[in-house]
């Protein structure tokens, strides 16, 4: 009877999975520029969660757990990365890109490129809190600091992102 009810909780769990996959996508592409590297992520990090399923303790975040796991697993992929040598650093395929013509495409693309442009630590903060809604604990809990680094960093990262898009003008927001 008990291995019933454990089934089922795995199942539940499953179902609780593939229900944050959205979550995961927009977390992954906070790693990735590309949505082709963020897809490989999200897989790998289902593949990872879902093998080892039996040790998530029911009663904690699933979302924490899962972005836990997506920022260890990024975080192994770029170490490793760092030591091999890779061809051309740029694809091909996004110089042959054409910007579109709609504004609202365009102040999009702005924001994504201000994005790109902030430290990986601040970029994370945003995602994770403003874009996602994770509480800042939770937040704390995925990137291995504690709360006030990340409240820290959120402010510092609205902060830039401001800048990046011309939002201060010529003035300095920071004093």
């Amino acid at each position: 009877m008990a291995h019933l009810s454990t089934h089922k909780a795995e199942l539940a769990t499953q179902s609780e999975v593939v229900e944050l996959i959205p979550a995961l996508r927009a977390f992954a592409r906070t790693f990735c520029p590309s949505p082709e590297e963020a897809d490989d992520l999200v897989q790998e990090t289902l593949a990872k969660a879902l093998a080892n399923l039996d040790k998530f303790e029911p009663g904690t975040r699933l979302k924490s757990w899962l972005f836990t796991i997506m920022r260890n697993t990024f975080c192994t992929r770029f170490k490793k990365r760092s030591r091999e040598t890779i061809g051309i650093p740029d694809a091909i395929s996004e110089s042959l890109t054409t910007e579109p013509v709609q504004e609202w495409t365009v102040q999009t693309d702005d924001v994504r490129r201000a994005l790109d442009r902030l430290p990986a630590h601040h970029r994370e903060m945003l995602v994770l809190i403003v874009m996602l809604g994770e509480r800042y604990e939770d937040a704390a809990a995925i990137c291995g600091c504690a709360v006030g680094t990340v409240k820290s960093r959120l402010s510092r990262a609205r902060q830039q992102l401001r800048r990046e898009l011309g939002e201060f003008g010529n003035e300095n927001p920071i004093g």
